[in-house]
């Protein structure tokens, strides 16, 4: 589970292999003992919850990124590690 980025109390991260749960790309955040899944395609909330102002900046962080999530994406999911993307500031 390869951390990719952190930001504002947000950890966003990937698992290797994990294509075959949801079957399409997406993310991980995790923000004080929460977390939830969103779609890099479209920021889209997949499953669980984080408040919803930090899930705003994780919808925009995904938006600015998009590209780099979906090449760390092809990484992940083929067991090799993927790069760190800058942090929203």
């Amino acid at each position: 589970m390869p951390t990719i980025s952190m930001f504002y109390g947000i950890v966003i991260y990937l698992y290797f292999f994990d294509d075959e749960r949801h079957k399409l790309p997406h993310i991980h955040a995790r923000y004080q003992g929460q977390e939830a899944l969103f779609s890099i395609a479209d920021g889209a909330l997949l499953n669980g919850e984080i408040p919803q102002a930090k899930a705003k900046l994780v919808v925009a962080w995904i938006e600015i990124h998009r590209d780099s999530l979906l090449a760390d994406w092809d990484l992940a999911v083929n067991g090799q590690t993927p790069f760190p993307i800058e942090p929203l500031r």
